[in-house]
C-alpha cells in the first residue's frame, strides 16, 4: 500500500469555503417576520363582551382573577369556559391558600340584573373578599349629550 501524497495549495483551500451565503437566513428571518405579524394581532383577541359604559373610569390597582360573562351567559373564568354550577367550587381552588381574594367581573350589559346577582352571590360565597366591575369609558358622543 502506498500512500500519495497530494500538495494542497492556497488557492484551492481558499476558494472552498470563502464566503456563507446569507441569502437563505434572509429569507427564513423574513417568512418568520411576516407569520408574527399576522398571527399577533389574533393572539390578543381575547373574549368578546359589550361592557356597559360609565363616566368615571377607574384602573384596577391590584392583580385579581377576571371572570368574564357573554351575552349568551357563558362564563369564563380567564380563558376557559366555566359551568356556573361548577363557578364555585372553582374559586375555592383557585384561590386557596392566597391572602387577597380579587375577582374582576366583566358582564356584558344585555345580561338581566338578576343573573350578575346570582353570579356575584356564587363568587361571595366562594370566600371572595373583592370585586371589581369592569366598564368602559363613556364615548365621546355620549359625554357630549350630557
Amino acid at each position: 500500500m502506498a500512500f500519495k501524497y497530494r500538495s494542497i495549495t492556497n488557492k484551492e483551500v481558499g476558494t472552498s469555503l470563502s464566503e456563507i451565503n446569507v441569502t437563505p437566513l434572509v429569507d427564513v428571518m423574513l417568512v418568520l417576520l411576516i407569520i408574527f405579524m399576522v398571527t399577533a394581532p389574533m393572539l390578543q383577541t381575547g373574549i368578546g363582551v359589550n361592557l356597559p359604559q360609565a363616566e368615571t373610569k377607574t384602573t384596577p390597582a391590584e392583580e385579581g382573577l377576571t371572570l368574564t360573562i357573554t351575552k349568551d351567559r357563558y362564563i369564563h373564568l380567564n380563558e376557559t369556559v366555566i359551568n356556573q354550577f361548577l363557578l364555585e367550587q372553582k374559586l375555592k381552588e383557585y384561590f386557596y391558600g392566597q391572602d387577597k381574594k380579587v375577582v374582576f367581573l366583566r358582564a356584558d350589559e344585555e345580561l338581566p340584573y338578576g343573573f350578575v346577582i346570582q353570579i356575584l352571590d356564587i363568587i361571595k360565597r366562594a370566600g371572595v373578599e373583592v370585586v371589581g366591575l369592569v366598564v368602559e369609558p363613556l364615548s365621546e358622543k355620549a359625554r357630549k349629550r350630557k
